[in-house]
């Protein structure tokens, strides 16, 4: 089974606790300070995961809704208009929306190029003329400078081992997630500790690390303009060394 499809459910809640309110309402204030012009009419929160953006975004007067892949996170989204669906193969009808944002790196799960960039295609096919929309991507060459290979850290009730390495030939940063409880094997004391280290869960995310040029020109092919590249959500102009790659643009009319 495809990693996404098993990783996004409570464990994912529990260990990305600290993706919390407050940086929502950070990222809704930079959308609405880069995007401006006229109020749209419909947002999608593509990959929506739990709410939070869409939740800030609708607090600010958008009219926004979800998709996810994940029931489970979707679930957690109790009130806010949003539908389970592939990225891929969008449940909506041409033109609908006036923006569309992907936050937290939601591109480049798939293995195939072709599916990757099948995701671009249907964010052109979902805008409507003159539409906008943001991409947030991790920023390749700061994350692979940079990459911890090894640590382990406690997040959620769980002790985490943590494996990261990049694959050249595939050009993915993939990290390997061992879960057991903060309290460690030991809180088992009947279970011998192979098995309690057998009985760890274990997750893997695989992201493809594009370069800036690569998505912008993936966007082209698509039929999508982008007008900016920023680095972080404070509005400052994307750099080699920036924590993130957020791309702002627009279908043509």
């Amino acid at each position: 089974m495809a990693w996404y499809k098993e990783w996004f459910g409570q464990e994912y809640l529990e260990l990305y606790a600290h993706r919390d309110e407050r940086e929502a309402e950070r990222h809704a204030e930079f959308v609405r300070g880069v995007l401006g012009g006229e109020h749209p009419r419909a947002v999608l929160d593509l990959a929506c995961g739990a709410g939070r953006h869409t939740e800030k975004l609708r607090g600010r007067g958008f009219r926004t809704f979800g998709v996810d892949l994940s029931v489970t996170l979707l679930v957690q989204a109790r009130g806010l208009p949003r539908t389970a669906g592939d990225m891929c193969c969008l449940p909506f009808r041409d033109l609908t929306f006036d923006w569309v944002l992907n936050f937290f790196t939601s591109f480049g799960y798939f293995e195939s190029e072709r599916q990757n960039f099948r995701v671009l295609e249907e964010i052109e096919r979902v805008l409507a003329p003159g539409g906008r929309f943001l991409i947030d991507l991790f920023n390749r060459e700061q994350v692979v400078a940079n990459l911890v290979t090894r640590e382990t850290q406690e997040r959620g009730g769980f002790r985490v081992e943590i494996e990261r390495w990049f694959d050249e030939a595939t050009e993915r940063v993939n990290k390997r997630m061992r879960l057991e409880s903060a309290a460690g094997p030991a809180a088992v004391p009947t279970a011998p500790a192979s098995k309690a280290t057998e009985a760890a869960p274990t997750f893997l995310e695989s992201v493809r690390a594009y370069r800036p040029e690569e998505v912008t020109i993936g966007l082209k092919w698509a039929g999508l303009e982008v007008d900016a590249l920023y680095g972080n959500f404070e509005r400052e102009s994307f750099q080699s060394d920036s924590e993130r790659l957020i791309l702002v643009g627009h279908k043509p009319s």
